[in-house]
């Protein structure tokens, strides 16, 4: 006899341990979502999703439940009840069946001792119903760094980017501009039964009322359609793309840039993607050929171009750098248990650097776009401020665009539950000597 796989909740406490312990829900969750059979896994995908957006909240009320933190060997049961209190508060799950099944998964997790705990616990959650919070870090669920950050960085906006961060994020198109026109991808949308409508910004960008399953797309196995978000669409026009230039997409992975320029603009002599991931790469590639598409793949620190840079410059640079994704809470809510306060000021190092190393591979005359999915100054129109004072041959270009707000150095989107993540755009050009 093989054995027993783990109940649904206790794979969902296994999954938000390992992310407590560091790893991203990207990371934990496939091998989880593999010992499951097909009609589970998106069970599965939102009790974790959804207990990371609520985190906070619901760790406010478990400890205030709770006479004493459960011991550490303990902390799988501690999960297993966030997972609980998640389906209580924000789900249609009946409440006898999430009661039952908690205490289940809490046998299946070898702790019984803490059956009574667990039944305990729930049982008063149930008939107490949702506490008060006076407590903004519980109420907006939100990590209490990351919400006084954005109280003092937005003191006008903060509640409205948390709002938007707890809700979930739409599905967005891409349409393949080779293959057809927006007007026609909708109606084929329209005969598939799928209701959509155009994004505001993004000229090839379509976005879906409810999400689907890729394979419902029509002629999506066929590189007709990408899932993209509408503020990363928008690079591509930010880069004034032309026939014959040669352009570098830096940090490339997962390929959605990388592939949206080259849909923009077919004639371009060479487009080369970077990534320093090894792991990423091939998704890259699968990108490209299910859009069938040509780019250069290189695996490298783009800031060390020594290491990989063949001594002709790009006429156009997309720098997409590693920042700390705050701009992309919903669609990553274990970014508020991943990400820390410390790590902002190492990320805006980053940033700098790899300014600096790309400007220098960067012809006169051509043009470099940076771009942050973060809501943070520090890592925003404050890196393109610092870079300006120190590089004398940069100009900051002020695009003729609708969306955003003007930060003197780069537009700023916070996330919208209608319509785009939050995102940062900066357009700088080297004059001609």
């Amino acid at each position: 006899m093989g054995q027993q796989p783990l109940p649904l909740r206790a794979l969902a406490a296994n999954v938000l341990m390992a992310v407590e312990n560091g790893q991203s829900l990207s990371q934990c969750l496939p091998p989880a979502l593999a010992k499951l059979p097909a009609n589970d896994r998106p069970v599965l995908q939102a009790l974790c999703y959804g207990t990371c957006r609520w985190y906070h909240r619901l760790e406010g009320e478990l400890l205030g439940r709770l006479k004493k933190p459960l011991r550490k060997t303990d902390r799988a049961v501690h999960h297993l009840m966030l997972v609980a209190l998640f389906q209580l508060r924000f789900s249609q799950q009946a409440s006898y069946a999430v009661l039952n099944e908690s205490v289940e998964a809490c046998r299946a997790l070898n702790k019984p001792h803490l059956t009574g705990l667990v039944n305990g616990v729930l049982r008063s959650a149930e008939r107490e119903g949702a506490p008060e919070s006076a407590d903004d870090a519980c109420r907006f669920s939100h990590p209490e760094w990351m919400l006084e950050k954005l109280k003092h960085n937005w003191p006008d906006d903060w509640q409205q980017i948390l709002e938007a961060n707890n809700a979930q994020a739409p599905m967005t198109l891409r349409v393949n501009a080779r293959r057809f026109t927006r007007d026609q991808y909708l109606l084929l949308l329209d005969e598939a039964g799928i209701v959509a409508r155009p994004t505001a910004y993004a000229p090839m960008g379509i976005q879906l009322e409810h999400p689907v399953p890729v394979d419902r797309l029509p002629w999506f196995a066929d590189g007709a359609v990408s899932v993209q978000d509408e503020a990363a669409q928008l690079s591509t026009g930010l880069l004034d793309l032309a026939p014959g230039q040669r352009v570098l997409d830096a940090c490339a992975a997962p390929g959605g840039k990388t592939c949206a320029l080259l849909e923009a603009c077919s004639e371009l002599e060479e487009v080369v993607a970077i990534d320093e991931s090894a792991d990423r790469l091939p998704r890259v590639q699968e990108n490209l050929d299910r859009l069938d598409l040509d780019a250069t793949l290189t695996q490298a620190d783009a800031a060390d171009t020594d290491s990989w840079w063949d001594g002709e410059a790009f006429d156009r640079i997309l720098l997409d750098v590693p920042c700390s994704a705050t701009g992309v809470v919903r669609r990553h809510p274990d970014i508020k248990l991943l990400r820390r306060e410390s790590d902002i000021v190492p990320l805006a190092g980053i940033q700098l650097g790899l300014l600096d190393a790309m400007w220098s591979i960067l012809k006169p005359g051509g043009r470099l776009v940076y771009a942050t999915c973060s809501v943070f100054p520090q890592e925003n129109h404050r890196i393109i401020q610092r870079f300006l004072k120190q590089q004398d041959n940069a100009r900051l270009v002020e695009p003729d665009v609708q969306w955003g707000r003007d930060m003197g150095a780069g537009r700023q989107l916070f996330p919208d539950p209608d319509s785009h993540d939050g995102f940062f755009y900066a357009v700088l050009e080297k004059p001609e000597p």
